[in-house]
């Protein structure tokens, strides 16, 4: 049984089917869910880790895992190579999260090419050179249709014969350190041999002795609409992160709509995922202030709309692929930290292996550790 129908428990469903397992999909829905953070129309898919080789390296399996489902998965390519520009206000200088991945990623030959003001203003002419002094494309990334991945993966579980019930479930259950299953709103009882938690920023409250290592944490969306389109297509606005570890605004290439979608990851906020609310008011000035300074063009776009996104953080922004130390059964597979849908081609192979118990080193650094320190990739994202 699998808690949760976003990008982690569908990857999982999957994968355990695949294994022979009969597999249990429960989601109150509508799906994609719309609080959740497994939708919207775009996540960010890149391979910038800084000097953390080994989640590098897992990114890169998953854009390979990409390429793969754009052709034998999906009715039209749902994950779009348009590149990644990370730009910096200083000189990248060694030790920092841009040079360091800019090394890595050049070392192991995946395609890189530094970006200096004069470059900046030649091929990307909405950014403004004088602020932004550095930086690098790194050209195998891109971006997801996150929620239109949501729902491939939906109708491919369907084909697959994962059974999905729409169900709010309220508490995990156990007795005698064993899973039993899932109490669900109403009263019914969902029974399965193994139990994973894959839901997001609900995970806390299904599995409470988390609460102080995952917490629900809310980041705003803001859309606007650029009165000049041009400047803002991919061939010359790719997926940026404009020195993310000072302003935390990332962002995306105008859509066929005509949107364009800027995004901040840094601490955000508390709150209730079943309530997010509106993006609160101050951000839209932020945003504002910042587009002003960096993407001129944008300064005075009309607001298009915004949504509240909510991170299931963990502490030190690794993932949770754990078997529950003290209840045999319950897995937990959560902890996105704001960056775990670019790894849905690879999440799958994880998930099962951790139910199964199967010997897979890559698991130890998301395993159980509720005193787990705040870590490098949560902490940098501190300039708000």
């Amino acid at each position: 049984m699998v808690v949760g129908a976003g990008v982690f428990g569908l990857a999982a469903a999957l994968e355990l089917r695949n294994r022979g397992w009969a597999v249990t999909l429960l989601d109150p829905g509508p799906l994609p869910r719309p609080h959740a953070s497994s939708t919207d129309r775009s996540k960010v898919v890149r391979m910038d880790y800084g000097r953390d080789e080994a989640l590098s390296r897992l990114a890169q399996r998953a854009v390979e895992g990409w390429e793969r489902w754009n052709v034998e998965r999906f009715a039209r390519p749902l994950f779009h190579r348009t590149g990644f520009l990370l730009l910096t206000l200083e000189p990248m200088a060694a030790g920092g999260f841009e040079m360091e991945s800019f090394r890595s990623l050049a070392a192991r030959g995946i395609p890189v090419e530094r970006v200096k003001p004069d470059l900046l203003a030649k091929r990307f002419p909405a950014w403004n050179p004088a602020r932004f002094v550095d930086g690098y494309l790194s050209h195998q990334a891109g971006w997801a249709e996150s929620g239109e991945v949501v729902r491939a993966m939906l109708a491919w579980c369907r084909r697959e014969g994962v059974s999905l019930l729409h169900r709010h479930v309220e508490r995990v259950v156990h007795t005698g350190g064993r899973v039993r299953g899932a109490a669900c709103a109403g009263g019914e009882m969902v029974t399965g041999d193994a139990v994973i938690v894959a839901a997001g920023a609900w995970t806390p409250g299904l599995v409470p002795e988390l609460s102080h290592s995952l917490r629900p944490a809310a980041m705003p969306v803001l859309y606007f609409r650029p009165r000049h389109r041009e400047p803002f297509l991919a061939r010359r606005f790719p997926v940026w992160g404009a020195d993310i570890p000072r302003t935390g605004w990332y962002g995306f290439p105008v859509g066929p709509d005509g949107i364009v979608k800027l995004g901040h990851h840094g601490k955000g906020w508390t709150g209730d995922p079943e309530d997010p609310g509106a993006v609160p008011s101050g951000w839209e000035e932020r945003a504002r202030d910042f587009l002003a300074e960096s993407l001129p063009g944008l300064a005075d776009a009309p607001l298009a709309g915004g949504r509240v996104c909510f991170y299931c953080d963990a502490r030190d922004g690794d993932f949770w692929l754990t078997r529950h130390p003290a209840v045999q059964g319950l897995v937990v597979a959560s902890g996105g930290s704001g960056h775990g849908f670019k790894f849905a081609p690879v999440l799958g192979e994880l998930v099962a292996n951790c139910v199964e118990g199967q010997d897979d080193p890559r698991l130890a650094r998301f395993g159980w550790r509720p005193e787990a320190p705040p870590g490098a990739e949560h902490a940098r994202y501190q300039g708000d």
